[in-house]
C-alpha cells in the first residue's frame, strides 16, 4: 500500500483526534441515532480532554455527511480545531471509536481502506464500448469509444440473399470498432497505471478486443466470463472480486519475500526492536503490521518522523528528545514508513504468515 497520500497529515504536530463513525441510516429515526453515536464518540474525546476546537471542527464534517448521505462510515483525523482528513469508509466502520493521542491512530482505516489498485474496468460490444478508470487516489474517469463502423452490425440469418458477403462485413465491422475500443484501453492503461483490467460485455467483442490490446496490458487483464451491460448489478460485484483477489496477491507476494529474506538473514527483519530500528534508520521497504487494532505494543516518538524508539532513554540518547510521547506502536511505525516512502502492507488474521506481528522488508543491509 502506497503511504504517500498521508504526508500532509504528519505535517501538523498533534495530539491528535480519530474518530471512526458509524453513519449508518436503516430506521425511521436514523438521523437522531446517528447524533446518539456521535454524542458517544464525543464524550470519548471529551474524557481525554480534546480541545473545543477540534471537537466543533469534526462536529461540523459528521453534520455535513450526515445531510448528504453520502457514506455509512467516516474517520476522521483532526488536530488545532481543524480537520486535516477525512475519507469515507466502504461500510460502518468496525469498532466505531475515538481517541486523542500523539499520532492519528491510522492502522484501522488502512485495514478497512484496503489497497487502492489503479484499475479499469471495460464493458464492450460490437459497436464500441465504456471505459471506467479509478485512479490510485480513487478519482474516476469515464470513456465512451463509439465504433466507426456500425452497419452492417449483424449477421444475416441463413439463406439471406448474399449471405456470406454480409457476414464478411459484419465481421469486419466488429474488427474495427474492436481496435478502437482496445486502442484506447491501452491509452488509459498507460495513463492511469492500471494494475488490473477487467473486460466484460459481449462475449464475441471482448474476444476481438482481447486480440487487440497490447502485451503489456494483457498481462493485467481479467475477462469477466459473462455477457453483462454497463448497468449490470452483479459486476460491481465481480470488480470487487477480482480486486480482492489481486490484494491477497500481493500479500502473498510480500509474505513469500519476506520469508526468504528472513531465512536469508540479508534483507528483512521481525519483531518490534529490530523493525523500529529499521526504520529508524530510513531502511524500510515495505512494513508489514498485523491487523490488531487492540495491540497494546507502544513506542516513544519525538517531533520528527525518524524518531522512534523502544525506550524514552533511548530516543534521548539517540537524539536529544527530552520530551518524549508514548504513542501506539503501529501508528508510529507508519508515520516512520510513510516519511522515508515505504509501503505497508496489512497482514489479516488467517493470513500467509499467522504468527507475524509485526516486521519489514528492508531497502539495505547494514
Amino acid at each position: 500500500m502506497d503511504l504517500a497520500f498521508l504526508k500532509t497529515l504528519y505535517q501538523r504536530p498533534g495530539p491528535f483526534a480519530s474518530v471512526y463513525a458509524d453513519l449508518t441510516r436503516t430506521t425511521e429515526d436514523a438521523s437522531k441515532a446517528v447524533e446518539l453515536r456521535w454524542r458517544a464518540l464525543r464524550a470519548d474525546l471529551e474524557a481525554q480532554h480534546a480541545p473545543k476546537g477540534t471537537l466543533h471542527a469534526i462536529e461540523q464534517t459528521i453534520a455535513e455527511e450526515t445531510r448528504a448521505r453520502r457514506s455509512e462510515g467516516l474517520v476522521i483525523f483532526a488536530v488545532d480545531g481543524e480537520v486535516v482528513h477525512a475519507d469515507r469508509l466502504p461500510g460502518p466502520p468496525r469498532t466505531p471509536h475515538a481517541t486523542l493521542a500523539p499520532l492519528p491512530d491510522v492502522l484501522p482505516y488502512l485495514a478497512e481502506r484496503g489497497e487502492r489498485f489503479p484499475h479499469l474496468l471495460a464493458v464492450v460490444d460490437r459497436r464500441g464500448g465504456a471505459i471506467d478508470c479509478v485512479t490510485a487516489d480513487g478519482e474516476h474517469r469515464h470513456i465512451d469509444v463509439q465504433g466507426d463502423e456500425e452497419y452492417p452490425i449483424r449477421k444475416t440469418k441463413a439463406g439471406d440473399w448474399n449471405q456470406s458477403r454480409f457476414q464478411r462485413s459484419s465481421e469486419n465491422v466488429w474488427k474495427t470498432n474492436a481496435k478502437k475500443v482496445a486502442h484506447e484501453i491501452d491509452r488509459a492503461a498507460d495513463r492511469y497505471g492500471a494494475e488490473a483490467v477487467v473486460i466484460a460485455g459481449d462475449t464475441r467483442a471482448r474476444t476481438a478486443v482481447l486480440d487487440e490490446v497490447s502485451e503489456h496490458v494483457l498481462e493485467h487483464t481479467v475477462e469477466a466470463d459473462k455477457n453483462t451491460t454497463v448497468d449490470d448489478p452483479g459486476l460491481d460485484a465481480e470488480l470487487h472480486r477480482i480486486l480482492n483477489l489481486k490484494t491477497a496477491e500481493r500479500i502473498m507476494t510480500v509474505a513469500e519475500r519476506f520469508d526468504r529474506e528472513l531465512a536469508n538473514g540479508q534483507r528483512a527483519v521481525s519483531g518490534l526492536p529490530a523493525t523500529t530500528e529499521a526504520a529508524r534508520q530510513g531502511r524500510v521497504e515495505t512494513l508489514l503490521l498485523e491487523d490488531d487494532p487492540d495491540s497494546p505494543a507502544r513506542l516513544w516518538v519525538g517531533p520528527d518522523p525518524a524518531q522512534i524508539a523502544t525506550t524514552p532513554e533511548e530516543l534521548h540518547d539517540e537524539f536529544g528528545v527530552t520530551s518524549p510521547s508514548e504513542a501506539r506502536a503501529d501508528a508510529a511505525l507508519i508515520r516512520a514508513t510513510t516519511a522515508t516512502d515505504g509501503e505497508l502492507v496489512v497482514l489479516p488474521p488467517n493470513g500467509p504468515n499467522p504468527h507475524l506481528r509485526v516486521g519489514a522488508v528492508l531497502r539495505y543491509t547494514t
